[in-house]
């Protein structure tokens, strides 16, 4: 039987403990200010910060220009001069102004391989003819023929920047079954009632698209830890990172179709767990996603009802006053709670715009729902930042965000940049950044439960790691049971691991 005394002093040391690790907090916080006005220490300080989790991150439009051009040129891809645009072989020559070089061309022509990074990215791009929005979106059909071809290379490459940038946790989207879905879709005559057409889709094999694509990933998985040389002396920073994946479901698509991804989406959730969620994507504006908003919501309505342990995150509210109709401006983040059950928002600019927009707000702080925060990408696409963009009022109102990098590759951006915004932009503090880092891992899709029992005003642990220092090497027998059997409060426990580590610099 353990004494009082013995009791006592194991409460000391971890007052001590405690106490240690708020003045080391502080100490940090205390060093950001100090460098605020001195940009290259403030990148080294927010390069080196540990970041959690990046939650919205387009697998396609990770991936930079440069190691596109390699993937196009291993592929024996062509590119058109004129377009930019990838094209299959045979190829002309790299004789000068050919129309149709072949990519590799490019190592030996610097005028041919700038011109396709400027043309698959924001790299160079100027306000002019072209809004940043177009030139933005039209990259992808230029370099897909190479990302959809090098889905390994891709995976290898966005998480070893996730590694090199301090993160250890991504949920990558992408449409894993390389168009499976949207072809059992053409099989299958259009049904208005949802039921029906799922059991149709179900009888044409929807499942087994789903087997195929869970087994095709899980390939793509291996290669990739090949590439990055996992589990050798030599093993690259990505190995350190946990990837899950979105199923990204194309809402521009017609109904039937994209009926077909969300279905497979929540199948794919349900069944494998490399697929801890779904999400809908392409441009809000667009016609397709605008004219049949409200039939998708009414689809994911429907299959949360049949699957409802999926995890659902929704792009919402990526618009802005003057890209569409101000109508549409003041429903889709509240639908997308409300009736898509989304747990997370990503973007979320025009929130403002929404109709009671201060109810909105007390709505998702009351639901827990998560903001992806991408200022970059809001920037380049929608023009809105600074002052006119809503993270501060998001925070204001206690609704939970984290940042994200969304389409680094193409924005030409990455965590660090994105951290380095938050801060010179809005000033925020060493607390903010440490709390929009464990909110990512707190609000990710990884299975088990939180290591925080309380999460709005400080960061109380569950009780069974109550008494523990998180992060700590050797926790208690109860809470290291607990993280066993919990991989989500693994992940933060190892964050507040890093934590620690990062704050005994300063």
């Amino acid at each position: 039987m353990v004494s009082r005394t013995t009791r006592l002093w194991v409460l000391v040391l971890l007052l001590t403990a405690v106490i240690q690790a708020q003045n080391s907090e502080q100490r940090t916080g205390r060093y950001l200010d100090s460098i605020r006005k001195e940009p290259p220490l403030l990148v080294a300080f927010v390069h080196d910060l540990p970041k959690g989790g990046d939650l919205h991150n387009h697998l396609d439009g990770a991936i930079y220009a440069e190691d596109l051009i390699d993937f196009a040129a291993d592929g024996g891809l062509c590119v058109d001069r004129t377009s930019s645009r990838l094209l299959a072989p045979p190829c002309d020559t790299c004789e000068n102004y050919t129309a149709k070089p072949a990519a590799q061309c490019g190592y030996a022509d610097h005028v041919l391989y700038n011109q396709m990074v400027d043309a698959w990215s924001m790299r160079n791009w100027k306000p002019g003819e072209e809004s940043g929005h177009d030139h933005f979106f039209a990259a992808f059909d230029k370099f897909g023929l190479a990302s959809h071809t090098h889905v390994a290379g891709a995976i290898a490459a966005a998480t070893n920047r996730a590694g090199m940038d301090h993160l250890q946790y991504v949920e990558f989207m992408h449409t894993a079954d390389g168009g499976a879905a949207a072809k059992l879709a053409e099989k299958v005559e259009w049904n208005n009632d949802y039921a029906k057409m799922r059991e149709a889709l179900l009888a044409a094999g929807i499942k087994d698209v789903a087997a195929e694509t869970g087994k095709q990933l899980a390939a793509e998985d291996a290669r990739a830890k090949e590439i990055l040389k996992c589990g050798s002396a030599d093993a690259a920073p990505g190995c350190g990172v946990t990837v899950r994946y979105l199923y990204q479901v194309l809402r521009g698509l017609p109904r039937e179709v994209v009926f077909a991804q969300i279905l497979l989406g929540f199948e794919l959730a349900s069944s494998d767990p490399k697929f801890v969620g779904l999400n809908l994507v392409m441009p809000e504006d667009w016609y397709v996603p605008l004219h049949d908003f409200n039939q998708h919501m009414a689809m994911m309505d429907y299959l949360h009802g049949v699957y409802p342990k999926v995890h659902i995150t929704l792009h919402a509210g990526e618009l802005a006053m003057g890209l569409v109709p101000p109508e549409d401006l003041t429903f889709h983040i509240r639908a997308s709670v409300e009736r898509g059950h989304a747990e997370r928002i990503g973007h979320g600019v025009s929130v403002m715009n929404e109709k009671d927009a201060i109810g909105l707000l007390h709505e998702m702080a009351e639901r827990n729902v998560l903001v992806e925060i991408a200022l970059t990408s809001n920037d380049l696409i929608l023009g809105v930042s600074g002052d006119d963009h809503p993270l501060p009022i998001y925070m204001k109102y206690g609704v939970p965000v984290a940042l994200a990098s969304d389409d680094e590759g193409v924005s030409r951006s990455d965590m660090t940049q994105e951290y380095l915004r938050a801060v010179e932009t809005y000033h925020f503090t060493y607390v903010d950044l440490k709390r929009m880092a464990r909110q990512s891992l707190e609000h990710s899709f990884l299975p088990g439960r939180s290591l925080w029992a309380d999460t709005k005003v400080v960061f109380r642990t569950a009780p069974a790691c109550a008494g523990n220092l998180p992060g700590a090497e050797k926790p208690s027998a109860g809470c290291e049971e607990f993280l066993a059997a919990n991989e989500r409060a693994r992940a933060q426990w190892k964050l507040e691991g890093e934590f620690a580590k990062f704050e005994k610099k300063y």
